[in-house]
């Protein structure tokens, strides 16, 4: 596939999600229970942004928990989705911050503009363009997050070159993400289902680590918060409709993709 028809694939996926949430009644117990997207945010934070922001959350992690979040920080989200984690990041910098964040997906944005007006904040702002070409300026943001989305782009060097682009000297990378730590059937990067489910376009951990330190990061870490079992890819692979694939790909995939906290810092 190209990267044209990647892009393509993810913003229909994420297209049709927000419809979804944005079409159905607000449940009182909506989080996703996914097997990658499930239990991310602990009831305190859900209690803390709209329920249609948990409903849309499509991550693999809660990087806005992680990322050490200081009093008056501006914070860039990349592919922002419904807005849950530019949500909890605005309150964790305060009135004194402010949280950006970033979506290419039409319908997404305008997901995130219901749940903004529902939170109450007013230290958001939700930006329509792509993580491969970010609106604004050099040196203007303090931490960059971003919850499953860089490997759905097929053009990492470049978002991860847009990311140190836009970081103050001295600020930090702090993204969760799909990462590989061991090789996966070639079969499915080819597959357009798991490259919108964020397993096609995983990168290997040392890949990953190279083309940070490739984009001019150091102090690069990489920390698995779940590594996905045989049971784990059976139920992924079902869930996105490959009933054909799930009983002998899901051996051959267990253990080598996890869930992983990415963290690097631009030079100061």
């Amino acid at each position: 596939m190209t990267p044209h028809d990647v892009k393509e694939i993810v913003k229909d996926r994420y297209a049709q999600e927000a419809r979804r949430v944005l079409s159905a009644p607000a449940r009182c117990c909506g989080a996703p229970t996914d097997v990658v997207s499930g239990d991310l945010y602990d009831d305190t934070e859900a209690a803390t942004v709209p329920m249609q922001a948990l409903q849309a959350s499509l991550g693999c992690g809660n990087p806005t928990a992680l990322a050490e979040l200081e009093p008056g920080e501006v914070v860039l989200d990349l592919g922002s989705g419904g807005g849950i984690d530019v949500l909890l990041s605005a309150r964790r910098v305060g009135p004194a911050g402010k949280a950006f964040g970033l979506d290419m997906t039409d319908e997404m944005l305008a997901l995130a503009e219901q749940n903004k007006q529902r939170s109450g904040l007013s230290n958001v702002e939700f930006l329509r363009g792509e993580i491969e070409s970010i609106p604004l300026a050099d040196a203007s943001i303090d931490v960059v997050v971003s919850n499953c989305v860089i490997n759905l782009s097929a053009d990492k060097d470049r978002v991860l070159g847009e990311a140190f682009r836009v970081l103050r000297p001295g600020g930090r990378f702090a993204v969760s993400d799909i990462v590989l730590r061991g090789p996966i059937p070639a079969e499915l990067r080819d597959i357009a289902a798991l490259w919108a489910g964020c397993a096609s376009g995983a990168m290997q951990e040392s890949e990953y680590r190279a083309k940070l330190v490739a984009a001019g990061f150091t102090d690069v870490d990489v920390q698995p918060t779940r590594v996905f079992t045989r049971d784990d890819a059976h139920e992924f692979l079902l869930g996105e409709g490959l009933e054909t694939l799930a009983d002998r790909i899901a051996p051959l995939v267990a253990g080598n993709v996890m869930s992983a906290f990415v963290r690097a810092k631009k030079p100061a």
